[in-house]
């Protein structure tokens, strides 16, 4: 059984940074995409960046030139920084995973990926 855990999340002033992690476990070989979506109150879950399995990253729009996602593959865990917050970042932030794919298509859709951490909140005051 795969699990996903985040850890992360706070409360920031406009213009701070954030670093998200999230372990995973439950799960062995090395080729799955994982990702990070974020939903807003009232909103559709929205897809943020992913990474390959060989470690290329993409990005969603709203994420492109602040925030960065990583991974360390020794740790299990996937990384996103996130810089320059502003308010709309507000939201839950959600890890994701999906192990029967090795390069993502870049749909930003959840149903692109078949497992999910709990969440971990994100909050940015102006």
């Amino acid at each position: 059984q795969v699990q996903l855990v985040e850890s992360g999340g706070g409360s920031v002033q406009t213009g701070g940074s954030l670093r998200l992690s999230c372990v995973a476990s439950g799960y062995t070989g090395s080729s799955y995409v994982m990702g990070w979506f974020r939903q807003a109150p009232g909103k559709e879950r929205e897809g943020i960046a992913a990474i390959d399995s060989d470690g290329s990253p993409s990005y969603a729009d709203s994420a492109k030139g602040r925030f960065t996602i990583s991974k360390d593959n020794g740790k299990n865990t996937l990384y996103l920084q996130m810089n320059s917050l502003k308010p709309e970042d507000t939201a839950m932030y959600y890890c994701a995973a999906d192990p029967t794919i090795s390069r993502y298509g870049g749909s930003w859709s959840p149903l692109d990926f078949g497992y999910w951490g709990q969440g971990t909140q994100v909050t940015v005051s102006s």
